[in-house]
């Protein structure tokens, strides 16, 4: 299977993982990464930091020291004047952030339906589930098709909610509690009931809630919603964020008018022990009666998050565009120049994702992660595998390059790869070695006994080639050449020539005797050797090259081993290389070396002076 094609499945399979992904993150009511979205929601926002609120709303909160001086709950006469100071104020709305679900004393009832018929007021109701999680279908004409239906309402006493507005106080919370949206509608069977932020901000802005698709609208006001007609929550900073004042100092007449008029007052317990309290990402213990008014000051504001079915399907491009860059990226370049691309890609992502959440859109960051990462480490992963294969494969090339080359140029071939591929006259030495009678030897012993005795032979020469610095350019049938004077001509290349063949001579010698067929056979060698002017080069095409030496200086080297064998010695040498290896040459020092003499080769209309050799031991 070819790169291109593994890269193209490679980019398709990343893409379909994402857009699997995009398509449960746009379906209502459930989202498998929403718990991983949560966590990195509040790092968003913890990395945003803490913002000042628009000075919209006002908390009375019945706190500790409201309950040591007026107790706990607050009895209904007491709630009825507490209503009432506040209400001589002139707010634009005085939500009460409290569940009237029981009758209690007639007067204090009365007292307090009152109160709150004097002044714009909303009341809480609840709606309870079966179940944490609720199904839900969508419905492209219907914009509640997505909002779950309420078990059961938990409903303020009729007279009261015939006296004020009702609004439902449910939170959406994730799995560790924290508010994450505000659903702005509850349905019952046979009703329909706005949150209590929603009917809230609708009485302080005067205008009923229109309903649409993706958003819903007060008068001039457009407040994007999510799936289920949901509003995102994000908090301001820690509990007392939103103005908070001690309803004992409004029972007391000690509230400043400021606190109230104009404002929209949200009435609500903060007391210790009350049992009302979330986490967010800036405090522990937020009181819930700020959780609405968090959510109020958003929907009059119009600063809350935007995270609409536009948004989504936002994430869900990004889902499906980001793993196939990470894998393309992947394959064009695992350098590290390509690398840090890919890192600066991610940074990219993650700063416009962090910039587009600070100034309120909540685009996702779970679904990119979730659809990218896999992707990329398994795409990774898997050209890291091939390319340690091919490192591997590259690994036993050289090795079985330097099985035939001398030492050092595999490495010069690597650092030059451009190393004669134009063919380059230069100074070298040549030495041929055959064996003698070998012919018709695998008739007798069969081909496998030949490839094994051949094998050895070679190990041989390899072995004495590269110990002298040489290179074996070709192996031909039971002999092979071996040049000196490669990568660059040395001083010495004729010494070391001459030395490596009387090795040969004496090696050979030894192997033909240690084995009985061969020894039985009387099977010979012979070898010859001359230095001059070679024409070295690559011969082949694409990636079927070897280098090969050619010139009058091979041709003699390889005509001296007939000479060789004609004189009954081992070996045959040039008198000019004998000459070029220097008066301490190992031909002049072992075995027993004849001449000069004057000899004619085949091919050559001069003659040459040579020098024949053989060992002690013949």
């Amino acid at each position: 299977m070819n790169h291109r094609f593994q890269t193209v499945t490679a980019l398709l399979l990343a893409g379909l993982w994402g857009a699997m992904l995009g398509y449960f993150h746009l379906r209502p009511g459930f989202d498998p990464l929403e718990r991983m979205e949560a966590t990195l929601a509040d790092l968003r926002s913890t990395i945003a930091g803490v913002r000042t609120p628009p000075d919209i709303v006002s908390i009375i909160a019945i706190d500790d020291r409201t309950a040591a001086a007026h107790g706990y709950p607050l009895s209904r006469a007491t709630l009825a004047n507490l209503v009432t100071s506040i209400g001589t104020l002139q707010p634009k709305a005085l939500a009460l952030d409290i569940l009237l679900v029981d009758p209690g004393p007639e007067e204090g009832d009365a007292a307090l339906a009152a109160a709150l018929k004097a002044t714009p007021s909303i009341i809480a109701g609840a709606a309870t589930f079966p179940q944490s999680l609720q199904p839900v279908t969508a419905n492209a004409e219907d914009p509640l098709a997505a909002v779950p239906e309420a078990q059961q309402l938990l409903l303020p006493q009729p007279r009261f909610e015939d006296a004020a507005a009702l609004g439902i106080v449910n939170v959406a919370t994730d799995q560790s509690g924290v508010p994450r949206f505000i659903p702005l509608f509850s349905r019952a069977p046979g009703r329909l009931d706005a949150a209590f932020p929603l009917r809230t901000a609708s009485i302080a802005l005067g205008a009923e809630p229109l309903i649409e698709t993706d958003d819903i609208r007060l008068g001039a006001h457009r407040i994007p919603t999510d799936t289920g007609q949901r509003l995102p929550l994000t908090f301001y900073g820690p509990a007392g964020s939103i103005r908070t004042f001690s309803a004992a100092d409004a029972l007391d007449g000690k509230l400043p008018a400021d606190a109230v008029t104009g404002k929209v007052v949200v009435i609500g317990a903060t007391v210790t022990g009350g049992g009302d309290v979330f986490p967010t990402p800036f405090d522990p213990i937020l009181p819930g009666v700020e959780v609405m008014s968090t959510a109020i000051t958003h929907l009059i504001a119009g600063d809350g998050m935007v995270r609409d079915h536009k948004v989504r399907q936002a994430d869900a491009g990004i889902a499906v565009i980001l793993p196939m860059l990470l894998v393309a990226l992947i394959a064009w370049r695992r350098s590290a120049l390509g690398f840090v691309i890919i890192g600066l890609t991610v940074i990219v992502w993650a700063m416009l994702n962090l910039a587009a959440f600070a100034n309120g859109y909540w685009l996702s960051a779970a679904l990119p992660i979730a659809a990218g990462l896999p992707p990329a480490l398994i795409f990774g992963a898997a050209e890291l595998w091939r390319d340690r294969s091919r490192a591997r494969h590259f690994a036993d090339q050289s090795a079985r390059l330097q099985r035939i080359e001398a030492p050092g140029l595999g490495e010069w071939l690597a650092r030059d790869p451009a190393f004669l591929a134009e063919p380059v006259r230069q100074n070298a030495s040549v030495v041929f070695i055959d064996l003698s009678g070998f012919t018709g030897l695998s008739e007798a012993v069969g081909p496998a006994a030949v490839r094994e005795i051949l094998s050895s032979f070679f190990e041989l020469i390899d072995e004495e080639t590269r110990q002298h610095g040489g290179a074996i350019t070709s192996f031909m049938g039971d002999g092979a050449m071996m040049l000196f004077g490669l990568p660059a001509p040395a001083a010495d290349d004729a010494a070391r020539a001459a030395a490596c063949a009387v090795r040969l001579a004496e090696r050979t010698r030894l192997f033909l005797a240690g084995h009985p067929e061969l020894r039985r056979r009387k099977i010979g060698f012979k070898l010859g050797a001359h230095c001059g002017t070679i024409v070295a080069s690559r011969l082949g095409s694409g990636d079927r090259q070897q280098i090969t030496a050619t010139g009058d200086t091979v041709n003699v080297a390889q005509r001296l081993m007939e000479v060789a064998a004609s004189r009954g010695a081992e070996l045959a040498l040039s008198a000019s290389l004998l000459d070029a290896a220097g008066p301490d040459a190992i031909p002049l020092r072992t075995g027993r070396l004849t001449g000069p003499f004057e000899t004619k080769l085949r091919g050559r209309s001069g003659g040459i002076a040579i020098y024949t050799w053989r060992g002690e031991t013949l």
